[in-house]
């Protein structure tokens, strides 16, 4: 068994190279053929033969559709996904919610909570993880000890409560699946993100504060969430013009949910960051109109259009919409350059 660990944008793979050659996750789309090249390296010329997810977000299965064309693996996906891939519909597979890409892949298999599978000579439990995402599954293999968390849990965390922000529950799930992990005889854990550990008592400890931090002030989960948007579109494109920062963010319907729940006139933002993310002389439209706010309710109003969320808030012709959107890009970028995870090149946020 080899842990390919990735990183932030694509999450990490676990390869089992017994006879039935099997890889569970396959992260982003955009690295497609680094996964390519890195299960192609490990297995030396023999043929993928399965290919299974944790859960369906886009930095986990964005690598499914190269995969399936180059070896035509059998694909198992969490059952309560099966609809959804069938249909291809990328509202409900979050896709087009948060913004990002997934190119369209098919499935064989659904996993299932109870399932036994047989992975690199050993036997997994599957189990269920709702929280982070209400489908997510753990596989367990007790005789070795080894957890595969997926985002349910991190040495550090876990990933951003999602169903919270369009208002229905994922903090209780997330504290079960906690809870389960916590009784099970877990002595390595691979994580979807960040490396391998063995200090589990210690995770889940942390996991557990960053949950009641987060579920005693649910405006926290959603200032969190923008925060991850914001960074994934960095790492993913590596460098955003600060004045177009406004207007990418409301073309995500996941933030738009987000902003409900958020304060955004008490966001401490700098003014004179306000000023450079909002110059509309910096950026025109090909009609020379700024793109600054004009962008920004023309984004809304398409939004809409293509089907975005219906917890858009704000009046997609107001002023008011575009000074929300600017004041919360602002404050999102002024997070990012304090944990020193984006700095400022010029008119540009580049990932650090």
């Amino acid at each position: 068994m080899l842990v390919f660990e990735r990183g932030w944008l694509s999450s990490n793979n676990v390869l089992f190279t017994g006879d039935a050659p099997a890889l569970l996750d396959s992260g982003y789309v955009t690295h497609a053929p680094q996964t390519l090249a890195l299960v192609r390296h490990a297995l030396d010329g023999r043929p993928l033969a399965r290919l299974l997810n944790t859960h369906l977000h886009s930095d986990h299965c964005g690598g499914n559709g190269a995969l399936q064309t180059a070896y035509g693996c059998h694909t198992a996906i969490p059952a309560g996904e099966a609809a959804k891939v069938a249909a291809w519909d990328e509202e409900a597979l979050s896709f087009r919610a948060t913004g990002q890409q997934c190119a369209r892949f098919t499935y064989d298999a659904l996993l299932a909570p109870g399932q036994m599978l047989e992975l690199g000579g050993m036997a997994w439990e599957v189990l269920a993880a709702p929280g982070h995402d209400p489908h997510a599954v753990l596989l367990f293999c007790a005789r070795e000890g080894i957890l595969i968390a997926g985002d349910a849990l991190w040495e550090n965390g876990f990933g951003v409560i999602f169903p919270e922000l369009d208002g229905e529950s994922g903090f209780s799930e997330a504290r079960a699946t906690l809870d389960l992990i916590g009784t099970l005889d877990a002595r390595v854990v691979i994580p979807g993100h960040g490396r391998m550990f063995t200090n589990v008592a210690g995770a889940l400890g942390r996991a557990y504060a960053r949950l009641d931090y987060l579920s005693a002030d649910p405006k926290k989960n959603a200032e969190n969430a923008v925060k991850v948007l914001l960074k994934f579109l960095l790492l993913e494109r590596q460098r955003i013009a600060l004045s177009a920062l406004p207007a990418l963010l409301a073309a995500i319907p996941v933030v738009a949910s987000a902003m409900r729940q958020m304060d955004i006139a008490g966001l401490a933002t700098d003014p004179a960051l306000v000023e450079r993310v909002g110059s509309e002389a910096a950026h025109l439209t090909s009609q020379g109109a700024p793109l600054g706010q004009v962008g920004i309710a023309t984004t809304l109003a398409q939004t809409r259009k293509v089907g975005g969320s219906s917890a858009h808030a704000f009046n997609a012709q107001s002023h008011t919409a575009a000074d929300a959107y600017i004041d919360l890009a602002t404050w999102a970028a002024s997070s990012l350059l304090r944990a020193k995870a984006a700095r400022i090149d010029g008119a540009d946020l580049v990932d650090a």
